[in-house]
C-alpha cells in the first residue's frame, strides 16, 4: 500500500451514507490512483454495484484482508 494511499474506515460512516461516500471517494481519484476501504464485513455487494455503475474494466478491486472481523479492499481507478 502506498504511503499516501487514503484509507476510508466505512464502519464509522452511517449506513445510509456508506456507498455514496465510497463512490464520491472513487470519483475523486485520477486514473492509476487507489484508496482502501476498511469494513466489518465482506463488501462483495459493493463490488457488484461498482461493476454496474462503472463497468468491470474501469476499476480494480484487491482484497488486502479477508476477515473474519476486518476486511480491507483496495479500489483503484483504471480509466
Amino acid at each position: 500500500m502506498a504511503e499516501t494511499e487514503q484509507q476510508l474506515n466505512v464502519t464509522k460512516i452511517p449506513p445510509h451514507k456508506k456507498h455514496s461516500t465510497i463512490f464520491e471517494t472513487y470519483d475523486g481519484l485520477k486514473a492509476g490512483e487507489a484508496f482502501v476501504i476498511v469494513n466489518d464485513h465482506d463488501p462483495k455487494p459493493l463490488r457488484f454495484q461498482f461493476i454496474a455503475e462503472h463497468g468491470a474494466d474501469n476499476f480494480s478491486w484487491e482484497y488486502l484482508e479477508n476477515g473474519p472481523q476486518v476486511w480491507k479492499v483496495r479500489i483503484g481507478k483504471t480509466a
